[in-house]
């Protein structure tokens, strides 16, 4: 598999982030249109009905400066999901709500855990360790500019600030780590040079002949002529017949 029919843009990598993005402000819209929160409808530690909130507190925000904050990193970490590891995005994005949302059940304090948070640590955290484990080029570079921009998460796996969900970042965090270690994903094969090869000769190298002996660089190189192979004409024997006048044949 190319590099380029790896990490190919699809639809998905604009549908997902946007249906994401559309889905949790949508969810905000009605608790301003009828006037409610669905707070209680978000993760519950150590109670049954709480669970419903592992596939339901995602959407719900509890201010708007919660949602936004969490729309930037949900729509940019989704598309980068889906358009570099687009065979198991869907598995990773699934997977991960429900195992981040699980572990929040099973160590968060009791109080209503609710935001997208949870997801957007997961999403951050595989991406960051996928690829780490990896070494593939690309991906390390993904994960350089994932820590670049949102290396300051880190700290919020902590009980630093109050009221804030640290033990939904930290599910996330370390549920990102575990499918960063068991997802398989199919990296392409990487391209290799000429002068990678075994066989690789710098004596035909046409970009190294145009450097000399000493290393200086030669703008205009002479391409060698080839000789031509000296034909030789076939031999011609001629063979000659003469032929006898007869006495008769002469007149005077």
């Amino acid at each position: 598999m190319t590099e380029a029919q790896h990490f190919k843009f699809t639809n998905a990598v604009i549908i997902a982030p946007l249906v994401s993005v559309i889905a949790i402000w949508t969810v905000f819209w009605l608790e301003l249109r009828l006037h409610t929160n669905f707070n209680e409808f978000g993760i519950v530690p150590q109670t049954f009905g709480g669970l419903r909130g592992i596939l339901l507190s995602p959407f719900i925000h509890g201010s708007l400066e919660h949602l936004y904050n969490n729309t930037l990193p949900l729509g940019i970490l989704t598309a980068a999901l889906f358009y570099f590891y687009r065979k198991n995005a869907l598995m990773v994005l699934c997977i991960g709500i429900v195992i981040s949302g699980l572990g929040t059940w099973l160590i968060g304090r009791p109080s209503y855990h609710i935001g997208a948070s949870g997801l957007i640590y997961v999403l951050a955290s595989f991406i960051f360790f996928k690829g780490i484990f990896t070494k593939y080029y690309r991906l390390i570079a993904l994960s350089l500019i994932v820590v670049f921009i949102y290396g300051s998460m880190l700290w919020y796996i902590f009980p630093v600030k109050e009221g804030m969900s640290w033990e939904g970042h930290l599910a996330g965090f370390l549920t990102g780590l575990l499918l960063a270690v068991f997802v398989r994903s199919h990296m392409p094969a990487a391209k290799k040079y000429d002068w990678e090869r075994e066989d690789y000769d710098e004596t035909d190298d046409v970009f190294l002949k145009h450097f000399d002996e000493n290393g200086n660089f030669m703008e205009n190189v002479v391409p060698e002529q080839e000789e031509e192979p000296i034909v030789t004409a076939p031999k011609v024997k001629i063979t000659y017949h003469f032929k006898k006048r007869k006495p008769s044949d002469t007149s005077d």
